[in-house]
């Protein structure tokens, strides 16, 4: 089989594999005092120290979660609810009446993972938010001038900015440093999804300049079931689970020890020996681009062609004529393993949310796959 949808799980390192096992043998929950939950959360702690390193934030940024799912949702809901009450806090006068304004209104490119896209929707739904939504060039881009744009319009009003930090469907990479700095000079909050991001780029949150950032374990070589919203220093978050007040008090739960070791592992490997394996990753990715091409002149590369413009391992097509989800089975029957975009809407015969933001008409939109290497390519 030729496995090349690395960017819907990809394989799990030696190194995590090994910290995961290492780990399942023992007893102990992280929040003991006695001496089981303190080796436990020794190991916690450690892993949080070494996760931190490999993506420049603090060890006491990185909350864990669940999964770059959770993540998302806790960064989306959190800032928001967060943000509301903080204006209502301070539109309160001195004899308790209600004054002064919300912030109803989030910035979003629209190129979003459902796990950002879909809290989006349900605060709109239920909570009343008014969601902006940026453009995007061609290649799926989003200008930083336009964020800029949308933040002096009236920057009182806005909850949180958020644009993922490369795209899981084309593979695009946004100027996410630029939008970070227009979101600073007034005062808003932002938001980037990094999960594809991490492990074939330098992801360095505090050189960034971001206020949270996703990452996911299963994305980089790390285990199933764990990841980490790296949430700055100072930056309020209202909690979306509710019990034993783990993680800075904003995502209650027994930690996973040992899958919270095998992410530490996987992120270890990634950063040290990233600027090699992107490269050859990225000439591999070229040479399956120039072998589609000449196999099939009409084929239509999606997001940027410049290589330095996209992730090293993406490759993503539109087959004129063709319906993705045929060509992904007749592709399977003959053992190649790709897919059709976002592995979570899988399955479901409906055009590309993301092409359809970049202009693409319904057919191309669905007419599409994508082909992603990662760490077993060859």
């Amino acid at each position: 089989m030729a496995y090349l949808d690395h960017a819907a799980t990809t394989q799990l390192l030696p190194e995590a594999l090994a910290a995961v096992t290492a780990e399942l043998g023992y007893v102990g929950n992280a929040s003991s005092l006695h001496a089981a939950g303190r080796r436990a959360r020794r190991v916690v702690e450690e892993s949080r120290e070494r996760l931190a390193q490999s993506f420049g934030a603090r060890p006491s940024e990185v909350v864990f979660t669940s999964g770059g799912t959770e993540a998302d949702n806790l960064a989306v809901k959190g800032l928001y609810w967060a943000r509301n009450a903080a204006g209502s806090d301070r539109a309160e006068s001195a004899d308790g009446a209600a004054g002064g304004r919300c912030r109803p209104r989030i910035i979003a490119s629209p190129i979003e993972h459902h796990a950002v896209l879909d809290p989006l929707a349900w605060l709109a739904e239920h909570e009343g938010a008014e969601i902006l939504w940026l453009p995007v060039d061609r290649l799926g881009r989003v200008d930083p001038a336009d964020v800029e744009a949308a933040l002096a319009d009236d920057p009182d009003s806005v909850a949180f900015v958020t644009v993922m930090w490369a795209n899981n469907e084309v593979g695009t990479v946004q100027r996410v440093s630029e939008i970070a700095a227009a979101g600073r000079v007034h005062g808003v909050p932002v938001h980037s999804d990094a999960v594809q991001a991490a492990g074939q780029l330098a992801v360095d949150f505090t050189a960034s300049g971001l206020d949270a950032m996703t990452l996911s374990g299963h994305k980089i070589g790390g285990p199933v079931g764990v990841g980490a919203l790296v949430l700055g220093r100072g930056v309020e978050l209202t909690p979306v689970l509710h019990g034993g007040g783990q993680e800075r008090d904003v995502r209650s739960g027994t930690l996973d020890t040992a899958s919270i070791a095998g992410f530490a592992a996987a992120a270890e490997v990634v950063t040290r020996g990233r600027a090699e394996r992107s490269a050859d990753v990225a000439a591999l990715r070229d040479a399956l681009v120039t072998a589609v091409q000449r196999a099939v002149p009409d084929a239509h590369l999606n997001g940027d062609p410049n290589p330095a413009g996209r992730l090293p391992g993406n490759a993503h097509f539109s087959f004129p004529g063709c319906e993705g989800d045929s060509l992904l089975l007749l592709l399977d029957a003959r053992g190649i393993e790709c897919s059709t975009g976002s592995a979570c809407s899988s399955g479901v015969a409906q055009p590309s949310h993301v092409l359809l933001a970049m202009g693409a008409d319904a057919d191309m939109a669905r007419g599409s796959l994508r082909f992603s290497l990662g760490h077993t390519s060859t």
